[in-house]
């Protein structure tokens, strides 16, 4: 148990970890929003898809104050270390707390976003918050592509102030955010009728994966290339090998932290391979230092072979296509210090008897180039032979610099710390984006505690942070209710 204050959004956030919710697998989490207004008398609406709203009613004496909007998404992103038993559709997350932080035990937190989700229901509890009327939104698949914003009926909520409880940066007010798209090329393969020699497993792992937008700009080491890399490098030595398969990275939204061939070969040549993925290690280690030094290369033998060996043009063309895949910073904002503009995520390889398919995601907070990039990726498959379909368009959130909910959120931020915090735009995608395009006059500010290395198993989350992100809602609620 985190017996830590605030004792209410802690205890929302325990409950809340308990159930399994993965992208596409909200209903329980749906469920249990739902039973809390039913267990205390609250007007709540449910749709189709298991978004939910719970009215909470005003406090006494801001009967007459402006609605304002909570809103935090149900899903998390569902990632494991390889050595980590865990079902992220049964079992619960396991929570640690060291020190500051609580993180989870070999799997992703599910802090983005259900620190915001707790923070929302918290408010049900606390009865020392002061606030007018509340809709508390909670939305379904955010993760794979803003889906359950995207099926908000467009009478679903009233308000016309939302904050947006998804952002991990305490001290900073987000006010835009990139949009985004998926690209994904598949690659008809064939394949030889036996395989030659044994079969041995290359891994790559040790990596920190994380935020496809917000992580992106560290440079951080992409397991689908370094994997790639090192089965080109042994093509170029003259090693003649197989390929059975190769599959890395989980989800389009991160960073792929490992990655993983099945490959035949003569057992003789077994110490030349081996002696260039040591090189290799040694090499990738010095590329990747002070941002993901952990890094392993290793090959080991194996009995599992799913599939026969690619044909030897199969192979040409899989690597060639593979290698050639870009990924990470493709421009910087013009007016945004800091802020990336365009980038491109390799996210994904998936292989089948007949295919290998390569998933990837490209933001951009200008639609254009987000469409620019699609498309760079989309002739490039082309090149190659491969299909290429597009899908999970988002747009972005322009920053709105004179938002009067921006501007009370700086004025309540000082008052209660000394401080101005900084009005920034993120490249990830928000739900904020959705919202503007679905919602007429809505005024959007997104705001969150420290939350590091969400969408990999390394995901923390500072508990001092969440204790004055959460005394700063409730001032800037009461400071909207009174309107001052």
């Amino acid at each position: 148990m985190i017996n830590k204050k605030p004792n209410f959004v802690w205890h929302y956030f325990e409950e809340l970890s308990k159930i399994p919710r993965p992208s596409g697998m909200e209903e329980k989490a749906s469920q249990f929003v739902a039973d809390i207004a039913k267990k205390h008398n609250l007007q709540y609406k449910k749709d189709k898809v298991g978004n939910v709203v719970i009215l909470l009613p005003p406090s006494k004496g801001f009967e007459k104050s402006p609605t304002v909007i909570l809103q935090g998404h149900l899903d998390m992103v569902c990632e494991k270390n390889s050595g980590t038993k865990h079902d992220f559709t049964k079992d619960p997350i396991k929570l640690k707390v060291q020190g500051d932080i609580v993180k989870a035990d070999g799997t992703t937190l599910g802090a983005d976003n259900g620190i915001g989700v707790a923070m929302a229901l918290a408010l049900i509890d606390d009865k020392e918050a002061k606030h007018g009327p509340l809709e508390l939104l909670f939305t379904i698949d955010e993760e794979r592509g803003l889906k359950g914003a995207n099926s908000l009926s467009k009478d679903f909520v009233k308000g016309k102030m939302l904050i947006n409880l998804d952002t991990e940066e305490e001290g900073a007010v987000y006010i835009g955010c990139a949009g985004g798209t998926d690209t994904v090329l598949t690659l008809n393969v064939s394949r030889e009728a036996q395989i030659k020699g044994s079969v041995y497993l290359i891994k790559v792992t040790g990596l920190r994966g994380g935020h496809s937008g917000s992580d992106i700009h560290e440079g951080r080491g992409n397991a689908n290339q370094i994997l790639v890399r090192v089965l080109r490098t042994i093509q170029s030595k003259g090693i003649d090998y197989g390929i059975l398969s190769i599959k890395g990275g989980s989800k389009r939204n991160a960073i792929p932290r490992e990655a993983f061939a099945t490959i035949c070969m003569d057992p003789k040549n077994l110490p030349a391979v081996s002696q260039i993925i040591k090189d290799l290690n040694a090499l990738m280690k010095i590329e990747l230092r002070n941002v993901d030094e952990g890094i392993k290369i290793e090959i080991e033998k194996t009995q599992k072979a799913e599939f026969k060996p690619l044909s030897e043009r199969s192979k040409k063309k899989a690597l060639d296509l593979l290698f050639s895949i870009p990924h990470g910073v493709i421009s910087y904002d013009k007016e945004i210090p800091g802020l990336v503009e365009t980038s491109t995520n390799f996210a994904i390889i998936e292989t089948e008897e007949k295919k290998i398919s390569i998933i990837t995601s490209q933001r951009s907070n200008l639609t254009p180039r987000m469409e620019w990039a699609a498309e760079r990726l989309r002739v490039l498959g082309a090149l190659a032979g491969a299909k290429a379909t597009s899908s999970g368009t988002y747009h972005g959130w322009t920053p709105n610099l004179k938002s009067k909910l921006l501007l009370q959120a700086k004025k309540t931020y000082k008052k209660l710390t000394g401080k101005e915090p900084v009005a920034k735009a993120i490249h990830a995608g928000l739900e904020c984006g959705l919202f503007g395009e679905k919602f007429d006059g809505l005024d959007m500010i997104s705001i969150g505690p420290t939350i590091k290395n969400a969408h990999s198993p390394d995901e923390s989350v500072s508990i001092s942070s969440v204790d004055r992100t959460y005394k700063f809602l409730k001032e800037l609620l009461k400071d909207l209710a009174k309107g001052k």
